[in-house]
């Protein structure tokens, strides 16, 4: 998409993690590709042309694509391409803004007379990626961000409808800035640096059935990664948020504000499982395919004292005695007891918290 006077750029990897397993094995290229056995973590565009989807479960893949080639994932190779791809965007510009491993907006006003004019650019970026690194890449350009990363025609389709269309159609507040947004009227700068407003992970469960152990023991994990990167980013956060996928694919968020921001693994996990309680009658008639754990109201750990008395023990001790042996011996170094035998999910490669 290119809008005429524009200067953001819209960069998004097509199908980043098949494309990667496709560019690795030639024998994949031009193939359908499923990427994930049990949950469809990416899909090639053979593959989605025949309605495979992300986060699909594995046998319905198969059964619309039985010819498709389905592959485990290798998160180290889907990193290392981001790292290569976003070296390109910092050739490209300085003022990058990276909205995940594979997607940024990039502004590029000022560059016409040295480097070319936005349009130029985003061939330029095009050609740079495949050249590079070997990867398709989508580029929109526009005045705004917002139309950057929306296509043409829907874009236009919104702006041809009055504004009290709209506000009838999604309400006054969200009427008002969809109208807005879809006449450039988007003050919001690409942010270089801008650091996350809360670090979560989640984990697909398929259609297994629903213990309370098991589904303790994903929390038991995800509370646990959630909360590494919390020190290691040197965050610390006040709102603990549960997010719940049921079998009818319906969803339900449960979520908690502590008096004192934390990062403790035991102070967040405590509270998490409370929001788990609360929502289990729910879980019992519907089925669980997804659980997911976010701590956000983000803020700097530095100089503060974040650790909620828990127990009268010293958390904050305990939590960096377990981050420094695993650091020093790897992830897998210190296993919890109740994590033990059992299959604690993939970790995606992501930008730096």
């Amino acid at each position: 998409m290119f809008v005429n006077g524009a200067s953001i750029l819209h960069a998004d990897l097509d199908a980043f993690f098949a494309s990667v397993e496709q560019r690795d094995d030639p024998r994949l290229r031009g193939r359908a590709v499923i990427v994930g056995a049990g949950v469809v973590l990416a899909a090639s565009y053979e593959a989605k042309a025949r309605g495979v989807e992300t986060a699909m479960g594995g046998r319905r893949a198969r059964h619309l694509c039985p010819d498709a080639v389905v592959v485990p994932p290798r998160f180290s190779a889907y990193s290392e391409a981001s790292k290569a791809v976003f070296r390109v965007f910092d050739d490209i510009t300085p003022a990058v803004e990276g909205l995940s491993i594979d997607e940024a907006f990039l502004d590029v006003r000022g560059f016409e007379r040295s480097a070319g004019t936005p349009y130029e650019l985003a061939v330029r970026l095009r050609r740079e990626v495949r050249r590079r690194v070997g990867l398709p890449i989508t580029v929109g350009v526009a005045r705004t961000k917002f139309l950057a990363k929306v296509a043409s025609g829907v874009a236009k389709q919104v702006a041809l409808l009055p504004e009290r269309v709209l506000c009838s159609l999604v309400g006054r507040a969200s009427g008002r800035h969809l109208h807005a947004l879809a006449h450039n009227l988007d003050p919001r700068p690409v942010q270089t640096g801008r650091r996350r407003g809360s670090i979560g992970s989640q984990r697909a469960r398929g259609r297994r059935p629903v213990t309370p152990e098991d589904v303790d023991a994903d929390l038991v994990a995800l509370v646990d990664r959630v909360t590494r990167r919390l020190r290691a980013a040197d965050r610390i956060g006040r709102t603990v948020v549960l997010r719940l996928r049921f079998d009818d694919f319906a969803r339900a968020t449960r979520s908690h504000t502590l008096p004192l921001p934390a990062s403790g693994t035991r102070v967040i996990l405590a509270v998490a499982r409370a929001l788990l309680a609360s929502a289990w009658p729910l879980i019992e008639e519907r089925g669980l395919t997804l659980v997911g754990i976010a701590v956000a109201n983000l803020e700097s750990a530095s100089g503060l004292q974040p650790q909620l008395p828990f127990d009268g023990l010293d958390d904050a001790a305990l939590d960096a005695t377990v981050d420094d042996i695993r650091r020093r011996f790897g992830s897998d170094s210190l296993v919890r007891g109740v994590l033990v035998g059992r299959r604690t999910g993939w970790t995606p490669p992501l930008l730096p918290d």
